[in-house]
Parts: structure tokens; C-alpha cells; sequence
């Protein structure tokens, strides 16, 4: 049985780490997965720029001029993204004073400016082709991108610890249609959530996929059933099975995961990753 105190839908305080078991989704090695499997550069990024699996996801896919990261704190997406030529210029953005030190410290020499500041209030619109916020919340990446929508530049790379629903959600209310996502595997399976800002608020992403395992788990991961996402969702549902009572979302969770495999069981050829 399970009590109401946590934030999680299953009612769980902080079991794993900080995060429990549903909302981090699982923490547990599934080995890492390539972001970009065409990338030339592909598994040598992590060797070359030190970046982690869930920074290489992103990485892998920003190629513009100009490219903004709130929330930079060691800034090697930024100093990896401007030393390989995918970007002319970076801008870092923090509101705490040492990770402020520590991204002006790698990028010095570098074409990157580093402001002191919350969020896009220290942005100009416009100014950006691109903006990643990566390792945070999804409340207060969504606290970020709502202060200044006419600042958010016309494409955007998210990568929220937790709750990634949160996020898809100000998609479809911000005009941003999903136009990829990956599940990064490194310490646990992280969301990588690409956004293009679009005319249509009409998302074709979510077309003929349920509505609200879509929003959980992903459109795109769902339409071609990622093998990642299938090993992720039975380990949950497992884990979730053990509880006699669960909070009223913990039991919405638990009866999508199983409507989600339950209608991948009667495919009897896996689809494509």
C-alpha cells in the first residue's frame, strides 16, 4: 500500500535517487543508445567533447547559427557544439552564480557569450536559432519557455528528468509541433523532445495514437514502438503490479501501460525502431 505524500502519481516519496520509480521511469543500465545512428560523428562525441549519452542525443541534432542552452552549467554542449562547427555562436544562460563561473570558464576563447540571468529574461527575441534546456524538471522547464514565449527561438531541444507529459503539453499549447524524440539510455532512460515551432497547433505527430499515452510515453516512440520504450514500460508495469492501492493517476499509469502492450502484443512483427 501506498500513501499520498510524494509528488508521484503512484503516491511514492523519493525511493530512487530523488526521483521514484514512475516518474524517472527506470533507473536501471539498458546500455546506451545511439541519438543519431547517420551521425559521422556518432559514439566518438562522448569520447571527444566528454559529453553524456543524453547531451550526445542532443548535440547530434543542433546545426544552425546561433544556439541558446539555459541552464548551461558546465557549458560542454555549448563548447562541444561550437568546437565541431555545428554552431557559429553559443549563448549560456544561469541564474546561479557557480555554474556562471563554470561555463565562462570553458567557453573563454570561444565565440559564446554567458549571461547571468533567469531563464530568457537575458535573451533577446530573435536572437537565437535554437534553445536546449537540458537536466531540469519539467515544471520549471515549462516555467522558462511560458515567461517569454516570444522569446522561444523556432526550434527547441528538451530534455526534462521527470514528467516529460508536462512538456509535450506546452507544445500543443504553444504552437510547437513534435518533430522527434529519442530515449537516451545512460544512468536511467531519459526523454530527448524535439520541438519546431508551426503555424498549425494542430500537432500530426499525435495523429491515430491514443491521446493520452501519447502524452505519457510519447507519439513517436508509440507509432514505431520503440524496443527501448517497450523494455521500460513492462519493467513499470511490473513494478506498478506489486501495490494493492495506488493513487487515482497511479491506476490511470498503470491501465495505459497495459492498453499500450496489450495492443503491441497483438503485433505479431515487431515495428521498426
Amino acid at each position: 500500500m501506498l500513501g499520498s505524500r510524494g509528488s508521484c502519481p503512484c503516491g511514492a516519496d523519493s525511493r530512487f535517487g530523488g526521483s521514484c520509480y514512475c516518474s524517472s521511469l527506470l533507473r536501471f543500465e539498458l546500455g546506451t543508445v545511439p541519438a543519431d545512428r547517420n551521425s559521422k560523428l556518432g559514439i566518438c562525441v562522448n569520447a571527444m567533447f566528454g559529453l553524456d549519452v543524453r547531451l550526445q542525443a542532443v548535440f547530434d541534432q543542433v546545426r544552425c547559427s546561433t544556439h541558446v542552452d539555459v541552464g548551461s552549467d558546465h557549458a560542454r554542449l555549448l563548447a562541444a557544439l561550437l568546437k565541431s562547427g555545428r554552431i557559429e555562436r553559443g549563448i549560456a544562460i544561469e541564474n546561479k552564480q557557480q555554474p556562471f563561473v563554470n561555463s565562462r570558464r570553458r567557453l573563454a576563447n570561444l565565440a559564446a557569450d554567458v549571461r547571468f540571468g533567469d531563464g530568457l529574461a537575458v535573451l533577446e527575441a530573435g536572437e537565437a536559432e535554437s534553445l536546449s534546456i537540458c537536466g531540469m524538471g519539467a515544471e520549471s522547464i515549462v516555467q522558462i519557455l511560458e515567461a517569454f514565449p516570444d522569446r522561444v527561438p523556432p526550434r527547441v531541444f528538451l530534455q526534462p528528468n521527470r514528467q516529460s507529459e508536462l512538456v509535450r503539453r506546452w507544445g500543443l499549447r504553444g504552437g510547437f509541433q513534435l518533430v522527434d524524440e529519442q530515449i537516451a539510455c545512460g544512468h536511467w532512460p531519459y526523454s530527448i523532445l524535439t520541438f519546431q515551432r508551426a503555424a498549425d497547433r494542430d500537432d500530426p505527430a499525435y495523429d491515430g495514437v491514443d491521446r493520452d499515452a501519447a502524452l505519457l510515453f510519447g507519439p513517436l516512440n508509440l507509432r514505431r514502438r520503440s524496443a527501448v520504450l517497450e523494455r521500460v514500460l513492462r519493467e513499470e508495469l511490473e513494478y506498478l503490479q506489486r501495490f494493492e492501492r495506488l493513487e487515482p493517476a497511479g491506476i490511470r499509469r498503470r491501465e495505459t501501460i497495459e492498453a499500450v502492450l496489450a495492443t503491441w502484443n497483438e503485433t505479431q512483427t515487431p515495428l521498426p525502431r
